[in-house]
């Protein structure tokens, strides 16, 4: 997978153009944790949420499988799991559903297993989701928080000042 620049945020209507939602969507999804913003987070009236690429990515996931017919209910438990794992493992996955359940499969052999079974009906390469949404933000805007914005003591903040001190060593 490419290098993505992790420190970019994309606005609320990039993030819906790039994942293919409402902006009433995005909204309802950050106000009830389905997805929300892990560049900024709105801190009252008139900031703007700052969505990262591995956000978008999980909001057309979402948009995926709520197209194919897949509960809210299901799909948070989706999310639930997707958060957990790191951005490249996401590439990895394959989510096979079969409009009730929602299955995450990490081999072509689980796959068959599923459709051999008849739980899987339809699937979502999270691979190539991931190449969709980073073709569709590369012609969008992005924007990179003051240094004064940063939340030093927050986890993701101290993840990447790590990486960014490896990196120039």
């Amino acid at each position: 997978m490419p290098q993505l620049d992790e420190e970019a945020g994309y606005r609320g209507p990039t993030a819906c153009k790039a994942a293919g939602i409402t902006y009433r969507q995005l909204d309802y999804w950050a106000r009830t944790d389905l997805v929300v913003p892990t560049v900024r987070t709105a801190a009252g009236s008139g900031s703007q949420r700052l969505y990262s690429f591995r956000d978008i990515l999980v909001l057309k996931v979402v948009k995926r499988l709520l197209d194919t017919g897949v509960s809210l209910q299901q799909i948070r438990t989706a999310v639930g799991h997707l958060r957990e794992r790191g951005v490249e493992d996401l590439a990895q996955i394959t989510l096979m559903s079969d409009g009730a359940s929602v299955y995450e499969c990490t081999s072509a052999d689980e796959v068959i297993d599923l459709v051999q079974g008849g739980q899987g009906v339809f699937g979502i390469a999270v691979g190539r989701v991931w190449r969709e949404v980073e073709g569709t933000l590369a012609e969008l805007p992005s924007e990179h928080l003051p240094q004064a914005e940063q939340f030093p003591g927050d986890e993701l903040s101290a993840r990447r000042r790590a990486r960014r001190q490896q990196s120039a060593s």
